[in-house]
């Protein structure tokens, strides 16, 4: 069952209206579809239009779950400088009207899968880059949401992190959420990801799992890597 439909005719900024366009695609519950592209080509650009916060979007974007909840996890980190790392979660759960008790066990198994558990106290203005994405990883996943729009996760995250997250993703998807991810990590991508979209130049130049990627391409065994590479210059 499909939780998202995105139908951008194009979306942009102030002079730049057609920053991308022609962005189709359907959000199923239970995949973890991956958005790449190389740098500017518009990925950022149609996560923003999602969620939406671009000023100037044409077309039909709607979130169709049961409840149609969503949690956007964005590239940079955004906190409040007045607020600890417990009082950002705190926010959330009052945000969504989350049961105070399973707020609470949540919370802390989060933070001790993630080993922030002893500064949940302190103000995330102190924290690494690293520590500062856990903390927005935590509060997207504490909500539960049918939909997770997430914006270049792995970055500033360690390796240990990486895999924490990414097996969270993974139990999210059991329970039916749908996820999408952009990534330039194409390792990852090419193992954790349903299907991919690759976007170019504004524009989806492809989509589909890895074999129909593959198929495109004319490369029946070739990596996400390489599939990325031929697809991009078969553009240019």
């Amino acid at each position: 069952m499909d939780v998202l439909k995105v139908e951008i005719n194009h979306a942009g900024y102030s002079g730049n209206q057609d920053a991308v366009k022609d962005i189709h695609f359907t959000l199923a519950g239970g995949n973890l579809v991956g958005l790449i592209g190389p740098n500017g080509a518009g990925k950022s650009t149609t996560i923003k239009s999602i969620v939406n916060l671009l000023p100037d979007v044409a077309g039909d974007i709607r979130f169709i779950g049961e409840n149609k909840t969503c949690a956007y996890i964005p590239e940079q980190p955004v906190l409040y400088d007045e607020l600890t790392l417990w009082e950002h979660l705190e926010l959330a759960a009052a945000a969504y009207e989350m049961d105070r008790q399973y707020f609470v066990k949540r919370s802390e198994e989060l933070l001790a899968l993630f080993h922030l558990s002893g500064v949940k106290h302190h103000f995330p203005g102190s924290f690494s880059k690293g520590m500062q994405q856990k903390l927005m990883i935590i509060i997207g996943l504490l909500i539960q949401p049918e939909v997770y729009i997430i914006d270049e996760p792995f970055v500033g995250l360690d390796p240990r992190a990486t895999m924490q997250f990414i097996n969270l993703l993974e139990k999210e998807k059991t329970h039916g959420a749908g996820i999408l991810i952009s990534t330039h990590q194409l390792d990852i991508a090419e193992r954790i990801c349903d299907s991919i979209i690759l976007i170019a130049d504004g524009k989806l130049v492809a989509q589909g799992n890895l074999s129909q990627i593959r198929e495109k391409c004319l490369l029946p065994n070739a990596s996400l890597f390489d599939c990325f590479n031929a697809i991009l210059e078969n553009e240019s």
